[in-house]
């Protein structure tokens, strides 16, 4: 019986190396492949590529160290960035991070707002980038941006959208344009629809920013659009803004993941403004209609 033993099957030392082999080549095709998305939105999410690529989130992160190890990539909180393209680095590469599944909860919301064939006017920053990201789905839409990653974005990644991209003079460091150049373009637009995202929201004040010039294109793009719609995460609500760019009351529809004690409910409480949670299963309304007890 104990000869029998010596039968059972085992592993040689060649089968050992082919399989670490295989198993290396299939790490090298993954980095590859998170190289590539790199490439395309500057960006990625752990669980984002864990969905993709089809493993767990901790061989993700492996990945992605392994790749920060070579030089390759940039770690952030909960992803990373690309160190060749300069396309969300600067101001905005600080904050992509920040309440970022509420962002993407707050975009993917706002998508379900459009339709194939709208014109929308988008503003700058890191919310309303995932609310570009979620466009891939739509055909022939048509996105009037001041702001160069977005542009890029659709640029590179969504050919079912075009981009418009206002003129004007570059803000450096947070990559939007600005003043006269852009201010005209904006007086010739009617939009389908505008989507804003303000520094703040203060109680009893507004939708604020931080930057007269930036201050005079959001309440243009405003202006532009036949719908307007602010995208903002609660750390919003009350934070600093030095400049007020609309009234509570000069908005159709506001998209946040969750409302601080009430305010916004309690500023919109007198106005026609829709209040609406993302997250919450229910299709959006047409925006602009009366809001009702569940929206809050």
């Amino acid at each position: 019986m104990g000869g029998e033993s010596s039968k059972l099957p085992l592993f040689s030392n060649s089968s050992f190396r082919n399989r670490a082999m295989s198993a290396r080549a299939f790490a090298d095709e993954r980095r590859a492949a998170i190289l590539s998305l790199l490439d395309q939105a500057s960006s990625v999410q752990v669980a984002d590529l864990a969905r993709t690529l089809g493993v767990s989130t901790v061989t993700a992160r492996a990945d992605l160290d392994a790749l920060e190890r070579d030089g390759k990539l940039r770690r952030t909180h909960g992803g990373a960035v690309s160190l060749s393209k300069t396309i969300t680095v600067s101001i905005q590469d600080r904050r992509v991070n920040v309440n970022a599944e509420a962002k993407r909860a707050i975009a993917r919301h706002a998508a379900r707002l459009v339709h194939d064939g709208d014109s929308l006017v988008v503003d700058s920053g890191t919310t309303a980038l995932e609310f570009v990201r979620c466009l891939a789905p739509y055909r022939d839409v048509t996105v009037v941006t001041a702001d160069f990653t977005i542009a890029d974005f659709i640029d590179r990644s969504l050919p079912g959208v075009e981009a418009v991209l206002l003129g004007g003079s570059l803000r450096k460091g947070h990559r939007y344009l600005y003043g006269p150049l852009a201010l005209r373009s904006l007086e010739v637009l009617h939009a389908d629809c505008a989507f804003l995202c303000p520094t703040s929201f203060v109680p009893g004040c507004g939708f604020m920013t931080n930057y007269a010039q930036m201050a005079e294109v959001k309440t243009a793009m405003l202006a532009s659009a036949n719908r307007r719609v602010v995208l903002m995460d609660s750390s919003k609500v009350g934070a600093p803004g030095l400049i007020r760019f609309a009234l509570p009351g000069e908005v159709d529809l506001v998209v946040v993941e969750a409302d601080p004690d009430g305010l916004i409910a309690a500023e919109l409480e007198e106005t026609s403004v829709r209040l609406e949670a993302a997250g919450n299963e229910a299709a959006p309304a047409a925006v602009g209609a009366s809001p009702d007890g569940g929206d809050a």
